[in-house]
């Protein structure tokens, strides 16, 4: 079976009203994407949906840790991760779907159950920080201090080098620059 089939909501036979789903997303969540950015976590989401008569309201809510690669040590660390999206869902008699946006799903009559695996997958990467750095680098126990002292030690070797490089010709300059 599918690991990602138990994110099918049927909404065929909810009730008018609201109603909660709660789902467990870890490593088997991850490993279905080939490519994420994401390879491991540990999140819960709540998927609250309020069923009206032509339209659903649902709201996500998911929350803990996504495990990142660290930019500076390249070590992986812990990412506290809180996320919380709001999806509109239009039932539609055409087939001809053409009024979806981000936050607009468009399902036909058909159509009996929805997939959020794809919407959770993707709330989840969009939270991810551009740059990957735990809140204290060198200091927490996720972190790999032999690469920070490395890299420290290559950056102060660089730019002594750089500065016993500099042409002496542009020293007066520099002398007036610091006035």
């Amino acid at each position: 079976m599918n690991y990602l089939n138990t994110f099918r909501i049927p909404y065929i036979g909810l009730k008018l009203g609201q109603h909660i789903f709660e789902f467990e997303i870890n490593k088997l969540f991850f490993n279905e994407y080939e490519y994420s950015i994401v390879k491991d976590g540990d999140l819960k989401a709540i998927v609250t949906i309020e069923k009206q008569e032509t339209l659903m309201l649902v709201n996500f809510d998911i929350e803990g840790f996504v495990k990142l690669s660290c930019d500076l040590c390249l070590n992986n660390f812990p990412s506290k991760c809180h996320i919380e999206e709001k999806l509109i869902v239009k039932f539609t008699d055409n087939e001809e779907v053409n009024e979806q946006s981000e936050e607009i799903l468009v399902l036909t009559k058909k159509d009996y159950e929805f997939d959020i695996a794809s919407l959770i997958y993707e709330y989840i990467n969009l939270a991810i920080p551009f740059n990957n750095r735990c809140e204290d680098p060198g200091n927490t126990a996720a972190c790999d201090r032999e690469m920070i002292k490395k890299l420290e030690t290559l950056s102060s070797d660089q730019n002594n080098d750089e500065k016993s490089k500099t042409d002496p010709r542009w020293e007066a300059l520099n002398k007036i620059k610091k006035q």
